[in-house]
């Protein structure tokens, strides 16, 4: 069985969330990056910790992008 790739995602980034968070906010910034996703959301400043996989099915889309330039990856 073959799993999917995981989500390109970058610090910075701007999502929006399934389900609503009960300050009413849906929109989350990416603070850190890994097997944990850090992310804040952006109405009452929430930090959680969020294990990838969780964070990868709850995600409905990108709201904002930062594009990794090509000096980072090298």
């Amino acid at each position: 069985m073959v799993g999917k790739a995981p989500l390109s995602l970058y610090v910075g980034d701007v999502v929006e969330m399934r389900k609503v968070h009960p300050c009413g906010g849906r929109t989350w910034r990416i603070l850190r990056v890994g097997a944990d996703i850090g992310i804040e959301c952006l109405t009452c400043h929430r930090y959680v910790l969020v294990p990838r996989s969780h964070f990868e099915a709850r995600v409905k889309r990108f709201v904002e992008r930062v594009v990794a330039s090509l000096s980072e990856s090298a």
